[in-house]
């Protein structure tokens, strides 16, 4: 191999631990058998839950893993396989990416690792299930302040009678 080629290596190499470095979660697909058009829709549907998706050759994903918290996922590194990394949602990737492999029925989850643990294609499936941190956020809020609002509506509801009751005895004297 020439110095040149495998400096252009070694520069994809290192792209690849630059994005392990800040990521939360890696998951591993095959993505073999959809369009061009899927996967343009597919890729803008990613961008829009900030996750980077990309297309390695195996052996140099292989070589950026070692190492890493995402070393487990060499194996399943075989065959057409695309890298889905988020920085800040660590469920992202599963869960966008299930969307499209239902909706095209084409694609299928190899495995990931979420928050440094290594998860099977089974596993991931159910990671993607999981709504969103501000998903959750919004029901933890929704839950929480319905007993708040109930109670507020309670109190308003006895300073209204009490009103009443005082405006009724002022009346009878």
């Amino acid at each position: 191999m020439s110095k040149a080629a495998w400096q252009e290596k070694q520069v994809i190499i290192d792209e690849i631990k630059e994005k392990l470095e800040k990521a939360q979660s890696a998951v591993v697909i095959d993505y073999m058998g959809i369009t061009v058009a899927q996967a343009d829709a597919m890729r803008k549907k990613l961008r829009e839950a900030d996750v980077d998706y990309t297309v390695y050759k195996n052996t140099l994903a292989k070589r950026a893993i070692q190492g890493t918290d995402f070393e487990s996922l060499a194996p399943v590194l075989e065959g057409p396989s695309a890298i889905a990394f988020s920085y800040d949602d660590a469920t992202a990737p599963a869960r966008v990416l299930n969307e499209v492999i239902e909706d095209y029925k084409k694609m299928e989850f190899k495995a990931g690792v979420v928050e440094g643990e290594f998860f099977d294609k089974d596993g991931i499936t159910k990671i993607a299930k999981i709504p969103s941190r501000d998903t959750l956020i919004a029901k933890f809020m929704g839950s929480i302040q319905s007993p708040i609002t109930n109670f507020a509506r309670v109190l308003n509801q006895i300073a209204e009678q009490g009103g009443a009751d005082g405006q009724q005895e002022a009346a009878a004297e």
